[in-house]
């Protein structure tokens, strides 16, 4: 069935066809298995070289994948007004070649919805799968990546993992994120092309490296055709094959694999632990902090509330309301719980009998950080501040004009605080003098963004034992090295963006994490450090 799709949001303006195949065999309880291909019209083709429908008839019908129903989309055109003097847009590349969620979106939230009033198609992601040619190739890998709750097995073709649209960033990226539950089959020839953008060939061999070196389950079919379909079309029902073998069977993240190497993230995830929700149903969550117990606090932003996290029962309870738009939170080596009030615009320590003392007033603050000395400094986002108070009766302002300074943490030593800059790529870092005052300032660790958006959306960090940095971020959360470099990137759970991230636990082991209206932790390979601990830690290695 051949239909017209003219009513995207997402790509307002756009005229794009689309096929449909549907299986000649009963829907299955949960529904058809889904296979969507970018560049459609080229699958599908009856008399083309893949002839998608007959193949996907015989694979069926042996078993070979399961009752399916094939979305076979063109890109998006936006027709001009006058066809005799304007020329159309084109969106090919810009749907394709991007980075970011917009096109996956554009399938979750547009089209299948239209697919799904006549088709009932299964929410599984196990039997979802998605494919293309060249720029459909990255983009079938893009939606994945970024949804692998929508799909898991990716088939790509003479993939475009070059730099038309920042796509070479990919082999990077997935050798520092925490593995993803994809099963991805690549092709590519060692006569493609070798442009402006960089070389499709190596570019493939660096795909299908970085995703074995991740445990991946991959499949790497290498030939010696150009930028064509030659060779995919050979392999086209082979290919297949692969990608939907055992597909009753789920696919999962790696968390080993023997023919992979080492996964660098592995030295701080722990592969038999993954996030466990704590709480839920909140506002906003912020302000994660730990106790000498290890127990951890954290505020709810909208619903002006500080709850606490029984480490070892996981039973959360309200510790105050009417917290005064708590906000950032640290517990100190006094035992006092200081608390951001952004509605009082004052900073103040809750003491152990539940009295305050109110520390700084008439300022605002959004996070902050204290050493042994109950010195204190903290963040004015909209005035583009960072304050210092020694706790005695001295305030200053000790640097002015980041675009969004956010959260803010020490290093193990003390010797040096960081700001994570929201609005950039960008956490800066300082020397701190014996007066509070901070100097020799740099743009210093270097986070990964996403590509809809520079922002990294750096918030919240944490510090470990070896001087490893997290921060939370759109991405996820980035551990960073002491150079400065991102060496990991732990996935978001059930893709909620962070606002914080703390250790708790008696022994630090658990990395807490704030993500909107919840709470998550797991279990780690790293231990953590209280802000105020004095610790100096290993060189690191350059």
């Amino acid at each position: 069935m051949k239909a017209s799709f003219a009513s995207s949001k997402l790509y307002p303006g756009t005229v794009r066809d689309y096929w449909v195949y549907v299986p000649a065999v009963a829907a299955p309880a949960d529904g058809y298995a889904l296979m969507v291909f970018q560049d459609g019209a080229g699958f599908i083709n009856e008399t083309g070289r893949f002839q998608a429908a007959e193949v996907f008839d015989r694979l069926i019908a042996a078993g070979d994948m399961p009752p399916t129903v094939g979305v076979f989309v063109q890109p998006g055109v936006m027709p001009a007004l006058s066809g005799e003097t304007q020329q159309a847009r084109f969106n090919r590349s810009y749907e394709y070649d991007g980075l970011g969620d917009r096109y996956v979106r554009f399938l979750h939230e547009e089209l299948l919805p239209e697919v799904a009033k006549t088709n009932k198609i299964t929410a599984d992601p196990n039997l979802r799968a998605i494919g293309g040619s060249s720029s459909g190739a990255i983009a079938a890998f893009t939606a994945a990546w970024n949804r692998p709750d929508l799909f898991r097995r990716v088939l790509s073709y003479i993939g475009s993992y070059v730099n038309l649209r920042g796509g070479d960033v990919y082999h990077d990226l997935i050798r520092k994120t925490e593995p993803k539950p994809l099963r991805v089959y690549l092709q590519d020839g060692s006569s493609d092309l070798n442009i402006y953008s960089g070389s499709w060939w190596m570019a493939n061999q660096a795909m299908a490296s970085s995703l074995e070196y991740s445990g991946y389950e991959v499949r790497f079919d290498k030939g010696t055709d150009g930028h064509n379909a030659n060779h995919s079309s050979r392999v086209f029902v082979e290919s297949l094959q692969w990608l939907w073998a055992n597909w009753k069977q789920p696919i999962v993240a790696a968390k080993s694999n023997p023919k992979s190497e080492r996964h660098y993230i592995t030295e701080f995830l722990d592969p038999a632990a993954d996030w466990e929700e704590m709480s839920s149903g909140h506002g906003f969550t912020e302000g994660p902090t730990v106790d000498q117990d290890g127990n951890v606090y954290f505020t709810d932003v909208r619903l002006d509330k500080i709850h606490k996290i029984d480490h070892a029962s996981g039973k959360v309870t309200l510790f105050r309301d009417n917290s005064g738009g708590a906000n950032g939170m640290m517990f100190g080596p006094d035992g006092r719980l200081y608390v951001c009030q952004n509605k009082k615009r004052q900073i103040i320590a809750i003491r152990p009998d539940g009295g305050e003392d109110v520390l700084v007033t008439d300022v605002g603050s959004n996070d902050l950080v204290g050493n042994a000395k109950n010195e204190i400094w903290w963040t004015e986002p909209a005035q583009r501040k960072i304050w210092f108070t020694d706790g005695k009766g001295v305030r200053k302002v000790v640097h002015e004009g980041l675009d969004f300074p956010n959260g803010v943490i020490l290093s193990p030593d003390q010797s040096q605080l960081m700001c994570a800059d929201m609005r950039t790529k960008w956490v800066w870092i300082w020397q701190i003098q014996p007066d509070g005052s901070l100097v020799n300032g740099q743009p210093f660790y270097h986070l990964e963004t996403w590509d809809e958006n520079s922002q990294s959306g750096g918030d919240g960090m944490t510090m470990d034992s070896e001087a490893h940095l997290y921060v939370a971020t759109r991405l996820g959360i980035q551990i960073c090295d002491a150079p400065g470099r991102v060496v990991g990137i732990v996935n978001n759970p059930k893709g909620l963006q962070p606002s914080n991230c703390v250790f708790g636990g008696p022994n630090l082991d658990y990395l807490y994490t704030t993500n909107r209206e919840r709470v998550f932790r797991r279990k780690m390979r790293r231990k953590g450090l209280r802000s105020w601990s004095s610790l100096k830690p290993p060189q690191p290695r350059l």
